[in-house]
C-alpha cells in the first residue's frame, strides 16, 4: 500500500504525505481529498447520532417522524397525538360554530381534499 492510499485518521494531509515530495497541485487534490473524507465522516456520525435519538424516542413513547404516504386516518391521529394543544382548539372552534356550519363545510372541503389527492 502506498503512503498516499494509507488512511489519515486523525492526521492532517501534511502528516499524510511526509517524506514525500508532491507538487503544488498534488497537495491541493489531497487537500481536497482528505476534506472531503472528514465531510463524510461528520456526515455518517450525525446519521448515526440521529438514527440513536430516533430509537429512544420510540423506546420512550416521544415524538416520532410520520410516514408521508401513510393513509390519512394514521397521519391525522399522528398530529392529534404530536399537537394534543391544536386539537382541543380546533374542538372549542368546531363547538363555537355549530354542526350546521361544520357539515355544511365539509360538503365543500372533502370534495377539494379528495380532488387534491389524486
Amino acid at each position: 500500500m502506498s503512503a498516499s492510499n494509507a488512511p489519515t485518521t486523525g492526521k492532517g494531509v501534511g502528516q499524510a504525505v511526509a517524506g514525500l515530495t508532491a507538487s503544488p497541485e498534488q497537495r491541493q487534490i489531497l487537500e481536497r481529498i482528505e476534506m472531503q473524507r472528514e465531510r463524510l465522516r461528520s456526515r455518517r456520525l450525525a446519521q448515526t447520532q440521529a438514527a440513536d435519538v430516533r430509537a429512544r424516542q420510540a423506546r420512550e413513547g416521544g415524538p416520532s417522524l410520520m410516514d408521508p404516504d401513510a393513509p390519512l386516518l394514521n397521519r391525522v391521529l399522528w398530529f392529534a397525538r404530536q399537537h394534543p394543544v391544536v386539537l382541543v382548539a380546533a374542538a372549542g372552534a368546531a363547538a363555537a360554530v355549530g354542526p350546521s356550519r361544520i357539515i355544511r363545510w365539509a360538503g365543500i372541503v372533502m370534495p377539494l381534499v379528495m380532488k387534491m389527492k389524486r
